[in-house]
């Protein structure tokens, strides 16, 4: 078997709790149809270190520039501050080369500025923080494919707002096709929920 790396990008001001649902599972083999299918490595514009908007300084793997779209499973951008300032453009622009590549990107919060920004979003379903934030945009004008989901997947792209972490994670997992349908059902509705039923579900699902 051959692994698949899904690229998580990495830049100042990272969003912390964005992407922490989904890089731990996708890692985690426990549960999956194919254990070991993936794993997860980081990207930045430099190997310089980047500090999240928690204080925690990580140190990415791979330069951008330096990957090539058919060498990766899909393309994670969580949110951060930089979004806002354009500073993250370059991640804007490895998202086209990606979807044209037809590799999936998934991107939360701010990311779906800059998703906008490249126009990646005037013809395809997505959601985000707000469309009011995403209508301040220049160049934006899909705001009648903007949902209000939690977490929105249509044409190899996922996207969502901060508040759906958990969502945003779930969509992933469906577009990797990393569990079996009745798996993710039950993973999703015990995070959802806490609910020790769900539990029993996901193991019975599993087995």
């Amino acid at each position: 078997m051959t692994t698949k790396t899904v690229h998580l990008a990495l830049y100042d001001t990272l969003a912390d709790w964005e992407f922490g649902y989904a890089t731990a599972h996708i890692n985690n083999p426990e549960f999956q149809k194919v254990p070991g299918r993936y794993q997860v490595r980081t990207v930045g514009e430099t190997l310089d270190p980047v500090t999240t908007i928690g204080g925690l300084r990580i140190t990415p793997d791979l330069v951008l520039a330096d990957v090539d779209p058919a060498d990766s499973a899909m393309l994670i951008l969580p949110g951060a501050q930089t979004w806002e300032t354009g500073d993250n453009a370059a991640f804007g622009a490895a998202a086209r080369r990606w979807l044209d590549a037809g590799v999936p990107v998934a991107a939360i919060c701010g990311a779906t500025i800059g998703l906008a920004a490249e126009g990646l979003l005037n013809d395809r379903a997505h959601g985000g923080n707000a469309v009011e934030q995403l209508a301040s945009v220049p160049g934006y004008t899909g705001s009648e494919l903007f949902s209000s989901e939690r977490a929105v997947r249509a044409d190899g792209l996922v996207t969502a707002g901060a508040a759906s972490a958990l969502e945003f994670a779930r969509e992933i997992f469906a577009e990797l096709d990393l569990y079996e349908p009745a798996v993710l059902e039950a993973w999703y509705g015990l995070y959802r929920t806490a609910d020790p039923a769900w539990f029993g579900k996901l193991v019975a699902a599993v087995s």
